[in-house]
């Protein structure tokens, strides 16, 4: 399998399903091709249907979407713990996942991923405030129910659709909630979190859109 990927310093989307693969052991070659221009790279189209990453190759199988990766791994590997094991609990997951997914566009668009940023707040919009709020609900509920350290217990797709809020409510100091604290702690001490860290880091190229 090849996983194709964007830069690790800024492409959120490509941290997603990196992170899950690597936590639970899925072994995949990564291809990465950065995106030092505003709208991507053109090179995308000759590997992703739709000229974005992430995008998954499984011999003739093409994955686009990170969620839709994560689900396609699950589907092949179900013992790797993908989602939690309790239907309820495992409902629970993929609906926080898909709000993860489709929402949350204040924060999203206000504060890109960008691992190499100095820490420091800039003006946020009411609707980022809004989406800090209701994610800081969800983590600290799903922890005191679950007893973490991640979201659901173990580690699990939902834990690596929101990675990179970490990073978001880190770098613009969006959050003093002790479960935020808790929770990103646990992240940043993954072998995994920590090796796209340093590798995003040592990255040369600076994309001055996502530079907010």
């Amino acid at each position: 399998m090849k996983l194709f990927i964007g830069n690790k310093n800024y492409s959120s989307w490509s941290f997603r399903p990196w992170l899950a693969m690597q936590v639970l052991g899925i072994e995949f070659e990564e291809v990465l091709i950065p995106f030092d221009f505003e709208a991507g790279n053109p090179k995308f189209a000759e590997f992703s249907p739709t000229n974005k990453v992430p995008v998954l190759h499984d011999g003739d199988v093409v994955v686009t979407e990170s969620l839709a990766i994560i689900e396609y791994l699950n589907d092949k590997f179900p013992e790797s713990g993908f989602w939690p094991a309790d239907i309820k609990t495992r409902a629970l997951a993929r609906s926080i996942a898909h709000e993860m997914h489709g929402g949350f566009s204040g924060i999203r668009n206000d504060c890109p991923m960008n691992l190499r940023r100095e820490i420091g707040t800039i003006d946020v919009s009411d609707q980022t405030r809004k989406d800090v709020r209701r994610i800081e609900t969800i983590w600290r509920e799903c922890l005191e129910r679950f007893d973490g350290p991640f979201l659901f217990g173990k580690f699990s797709a939902a834990d690596a659709m929101f990675a990179p809020v970490v990073n978001r409510f880190e770098v613009y100091a969006l959050s003093h909630d002790p479960a935020v604290k808790q929770y990103s702690a646990a992240m940043k001490g993954l072998d995994a979190w920590q090796a796209w860290e340093k590798a995003g880091r040592a990255e040369p190229w600076t994309v001055d859109v996502d530079e907010a």
